[in-house]
């Protein structure tokens, strides 16, 4: 789960902003917690396609 739109029950601000002690807390832990909790969408799934793209021309070449 990506933190950019969760909100803070403390301060009601959105968590990766870390307005609050909070914040600040829980948005450190997610980042420790998964390495892909701090990329966007958008990242994964160009990521994603970056991966595809790596399988297709290793089949394409084994075949």
């Amino acid at each position: 789960m990506t933190y950019d739109r969760l909100v803070c029950a403390n301060c009601a601000a959105p968590v990766n902003e870390g307005r609050c002690p909070v914040c600040r807390a829980n948005r450190e832990r997610l980042q420790q917690e998964n390495f892909f909790a701090g990329l966007n969408p958008t990242a994964l799934v160009a990521l994603l396609v970056v991966l595809i793209a790596a399988v297709a021309l290793l089949a394409h070449q084994s075949a």
